[in-house]
């Protein structure tokens, strides 16, 4: 957990206390929302995860059809094995050992690949949810709302079923990330 995180409650503390001691008579509207309950429920992460699995299909089913590939010949050489010659069993055994090589590295090449996109997509979903969330307190008239770090709430306080409620209103796909600006050429 970072040093941030850590101090969260701290901070929220004496966030609490100064808005006190400066609005008095004023009462202040607090709200917690459980980001993990948010990042695993909202639409727009089941929307996300759906597309991954898409783009990772193709390269799961040959991953899937090289392991019984491997599989077989690997049956077939312990059942044909013995009948063989020295060489063409060394042989067999060689083209086997370097298949299984070739599909690990492209197993761990796929497990890479989609850990690197699935932490991509979450990063924009996470995001896309803070800034929702944000909006919620503001259009709800909130003083503070917090996530991580919160132990305990009191159901009232606790907005993420509310959050979640407007996020399903929204559309499930994210909006695409505004492009980035090119950087200014110096002068020479």
């Amino acid at each position: 957990m970072s040093t941030f995180n850590r101090s969260i409650p701290f901070l929220a503390l004496c966030l609490c206390g100064l808005l006190g001691a400066q609005q008095a008579s004023a009462e202040v509207k607090m709200g917690v929302v459980n980001f993990q309950k948010l990042l695993e429920e909202a639409p727009q992460t089941k929307t996300a995860m759906a597309s991954l699995e898409n783009e990772f299909a193709p390269r799961r089913r040959e991953l899937l059809t090289l392991q019984n590939d491997l599989k077989a010949k690997d049956e077939k050489l312990q059942k044909e094995g013995a009948v063989m010659s020295e060489a063409d069993r060394a042989k067999a055994e060689k083209t086997l050992r370097d298949q299984q090589r070739e599909f690990s590295r492209k197993a761990g090449e796929f497990q890479d690949d989609a850990s690197t996109r699935r932490n991509e997509e979450i990063g924009k979903v996470q995001r896309y949810l803070v800034t929702e969330i944000q909006a919620y307190g503001n259009a709800q008239g909130y003083d503070l709302v917090l996530g991580d770090g919160v132990f305990f709430a009191k159901g009232p306080l606790d907005i993420t079923a509310n959050v979640l409620a407007v996020l399903a209103t929204k559309p499930a796909t994210l909006p695409a990330a505004p492009a980035a600006a090119k950087p200014a050429t110096p002068p020479k």
